[in-house]
C-alpha cells in the first residue's frame, strides 16, 4: 500500500460528494506497501481506507471488492466496500479506479504467538467456509502462469545459482498441481501486516487485491511462511507449536482430507516461491512512485530452500 496518486483535500473533499458519509475531516497516505495508492479517510461519519487501484486490470476488480461485500455479510471481519450514491462501489478518481470501504479497528502484531495463530487459523476456515457461496471466479492472479512471466523477467537479474533454483523450483510445481485439493476464494496475501487485532481476537482481516480461486491449502501455506516462523531475522524453519496451533484450529472449522495432508510441503513450497518471485520483481523492476518500499527477496528465497532440504511432515 504505497502512494503513487496524489490527492489533494479539494480533490477528495469533491469524490467524498458521491457518497453519503460525511464531510471529508482528514486524509493520511498509508505508507506501507507496494501494490495500489491508500489513504484513511476519517469525514464526520466515519473512518474509511480510500483505496486508488494502480496497475489491477479493471475486469479484476469487481471481483475483489464483491467478495470483501460477501464475506463482511458473511460475519468476516473484513473491509465492507460502500456504495455511492448510484449504488456502485467503484468510481474513478485522479484517472484510477477507487473505493471507499471501512476502517476496522486493531493493529498488526509483529510476533504473533501460538494463541493468534490458533485465532489465524480458525478465521482462515471460517472465512473459506464464506467464500464457499461467493460465485464470482477469479484464478488465482499470482498462480502458475503469472510465476513462469516473472521468472522470465526476473531471470537477466539473477545470478546462477539463482537461476537454478527457479528453474528447479517451476520444473517441480509444474509437476505438482493438486487438481483434486479443495479448491475456493483465498486472500492469498494473508500476512502478518494484513490482520488486525483487538483485546486477543482478529478484528480485521484486509488487502484483498491478491485474492482468486485456488487450492484452500494454499491459503494456509502463504500464512504459515509468515506467520510461523521460528525467527523471521535468523531462523526461517517453521516453530511446530504454533504451525501446530495454526492447522487444528483451521482443520477444526473445515477439516483437512488426506490429499490436503499429503500436498503440504509442496504447497508451502508453492506459497515461498510465489512471495520470493513477487519480491524478486518488485525490486529488480520497481514502478516510479511515492512512498514505495520493496522487500528484501532473499527472505523468501531462504525460505524456499529450507522447505526443500527439510520438507516439513503434516503435523498431526
Amino acid at each position: 500500500m504505497s502512494v503513487y496518486t496524489p490527492v489533494s483535500d479539494a480533490e477528495l473533499a469533491a469524490w467524498l460528494d458521491g457518497y453519503s458519509v460525511g464531510k471529508l475531516a482528514s486524509c493520511e497516505p498509508i505508507k506501507a506497501g507496494i501494490e495500489n495508492t491508500n489513504y484513511f479517510v476519517t469525514t464526520t461519519q466515519g473512518r474509511y481506507v480510500l483505496t486508488l487501484f494502480e496497475r489491477l486490470p479493471a475486469e479484476e476488480l469487481p471481483f475483489y471488492i464483491n467478495l470483501m461485500a460477501h464475506l463482511a455479510r458473511h460475519g468476516i471481519p473484513c473491509p465492507a466496500p460502500i456504495a455511492d450514491l448510484a449504488d456502485q462501489y467503484l468510481r474513478s478518481l485522479n484517472g484510477k479506479p477507487a473505493a471507499l470501504v471501512t476502517r476496522l479497528p486493531g493493529r498488526s502484531l509483529e510476533r504473533p504467538g501460538v494463541e493468534e495463530c490458533a485465532e489465524l487459523g480458525a478465521l482462515l476456515g471460517r472465512m473459506h467456509l464464506a467464500a464457499r457461496s461467493y460465485s464470482a471466479y477469479l484464478e488465482n492472479p499470482r498462480g502458475p502462469r503469472w510465476w513462469r512471466f516473472a521468472a522470465r523477467e526476473v531471470r537477466p537479474f539473477l545470478k546462477e545459482k539463482e537461476i537454478r533454483l527457479l528453474e528447479d523450483e517451476l520444473d517441480f510445481q509444474a509437476q505438482h498441481r493438486f487438481p483434486d485439493l479443495p479448491r475456493g476464494p483465498v486472500h492469498a496475501d494473508l500476512f502478518r501486516d494484513n490482520a488486525l487485532f483487538e483485546n486477543g481476537r482478529i478484528s480485521g482481516v484486509i488487502d484483498f487485491y491478491f485474492a482468486g480461486v485456488d487450492c484452500l491449502l494454499y491459503d494456509v501455506a502463504v500464512c504459515a511462511n509468515d506467520w510461523c516462523l521460528a525467527d523471521p531475522q535468523a531462523d526461517r524453519r517453521l516453530d511446530e507449536a504454533r504451525t501446530r496451533a495454526l492447522l487444528a484450529a483451521c482443520h477444526a472449522v473445515r477439516p483437512f482430507g488426506a490429499l490436503e495432508r499429503a500436498a503440504w510441503p509442496a504447497m508451502l513450497r508453492a506459497a515461498a516461491l510465489r512471495f520470493w518471485l513477487s519480491r524478486l520483481y518488485d525490486f529488480h523492476l520497481p514502478r516510479p512512485g511515492m512512498l514505495v518500499h520493496a522487500h528484501d527477496p532473499e527472505h523468501f528465497c531462504d525460505i524456499l530452500e529450507l522447505r526443500m532440504r527439510l520438507p516439513p511432515a503434516w503435523l498431526d
